[in-house]
C-alpha cells in the first residue's frame, strides 16, 4: 500500500511544477522546509523517499518526477516528467506550430550532431525552410530566447544543447525517434547529448561521468573493453564543452509527431 500523502508532499510537488526543474540541493532544502511547515516527519537523506512516495501518487495520472543530472556539472536536478504521450501532444498548446517546427530542426542539429551542440548560425538558416511558415532570422533570434528561458535549450556563445530539462522531459521521446544516434551513458544509464565516445567498442559516458570515473587515473581504460580511453578527461565544465561529445534527447514539449531528420 502507497504511503499517504501529505500537505508536505504536495507542497514539494507544486513548487516542483512551477519550478519546471530544481536543483538537487534546492530540492533538499524544499524537502526540509515543506516538511518543517507542515509538521511531518523530516530525515535529511530520505528525499528518495518522499520523492517515491509522491511518484506513487501520480502513477494513476502517467506523471513521475524524475532524476537527472546536468551535463554541464554533474549536478543532480529533478523534474516533472508526463509520462503520456497524449499529454506530451499537449504541451504544444505553449507554443504555435512554427515555434514547434523550429525547435524539432534545432534537436534534429543537436543529436545529430557530433558534440551535442548546433551553432546559432546553422538553426537560423533554417528559419526560411521551414515548411509550417517561413520565419524572418529576427523572429527566429526571439523563439530561440524563448527556449532558453523556458529551459528547453542551453546557449552560450551563440551553441546551443538540449538543457537538463528537455533531457529528463524528453528522454523516452529522444532513444524512441533518434535510434540509430541516441544513447545511453554506459555508466548513469541516463541519456546522454554530450559525451565521450569509447574508439573501440563505441560506448558513451557524459562528461561528468568521463571525469568521476577516471578521476586520479593515469592510464584511462575504457570500462566495458579495457581498451586505453583515448579522449581527454574532462577537468572541469563551462557551459559549453566541446570536447568530443555525442547526443542524446527528450523534452515534453513537443507535440510532436515524427522527428524530422532532414
Amino acid at each position: 500500500m502507497a504511503a499517504q500523502m501529505t500537505n508536505a508532499h504536495r507542497r514539494f510537488l507544486q513548487v516542483l511544477m512551477s519550478n519546471g526543474i530544481t536543483e538537487g540541493s534546492e530540492a533538499r532544502k524544499l524537502h526540509q522546509h515543506c516538511c518543517e511547515t507542515d509538521k511531518v516527519y523530516y530525515a535529511h537523506d530520505k528525499l528518495d523517499d518522499f520523492i517515491s512516495t509522491i511518484n506513487s501518487h501520480l502513477q494513476p495520472l502517467f506523471m513521475q518526477i524524475r532524476k537527472g543530472i546536468s551535463e554541464e556539472d554533474g549536478r543532480a536536478h529533478y523534474a516533472v516528467v508526463n509520462l503520456a504521450e497524449t499529454e506530451v501532444t499537449k504541451m504544444a498548446s505553449d507554443y504555435t506550430e512554427i515555434e514547434l517546427e523550429l525547435f524539432r530542426k534545432t534537436m534534429d542539429l543537436i543529436i545529430l550532431s557530433e558534440n551535442g551542440f548546433a551553432s546559432s548560425t546553422d538553426i537560423l538558416n533554417l528559419a526560411d525552410q521551414l515548411k509550417t511558415k517561413k520565419m524572418k532570422k529576427k523572429e527566429a533570434e526571439q523563439v530561440l530566447k524563448v527556449f532558453v528561458e523556458d529551459k528547453w535549450l542551453s546557449e552560450k556563445n551563440g551553441e546551443y544543447t538540449l538543457h537538463t530539462r528537455c533531457i529528463i522531459e524528453m528522454e523516452q521521446y529522444i532513444l524512441s525517434n533518434y535510434q540509430d544516434v541516441a544513447r545511453k551513458c554506459n555508466l548513469c544509464h541516463s541519456l546522454a547529448i554530450q559525451s565521450q565516445v569509447c574508439e573501440s567498442c563505441g560506448i558513451g559516458m557524459h562528461l561528468p561521468c568521463v571525469r568521476k570515473y577516471f578521476r586520479g587515473q593515469t592510464e584511462p581504460r575504457c570500462p566495458k573493453c579495457n581498451e586505453f580511453w583515448s579522449c581527454d578527461t574532462p577537468v572541469f565544465f563551462t557551459g559549453v564543452n566541446r570536447m568530443g561529445s555525442q547526443t542524446y534527447h527528450r523534452a515534453p514539449l513537443l507535440a510532436l509527431g515524427a522527428a524530422s531528420k532532414t
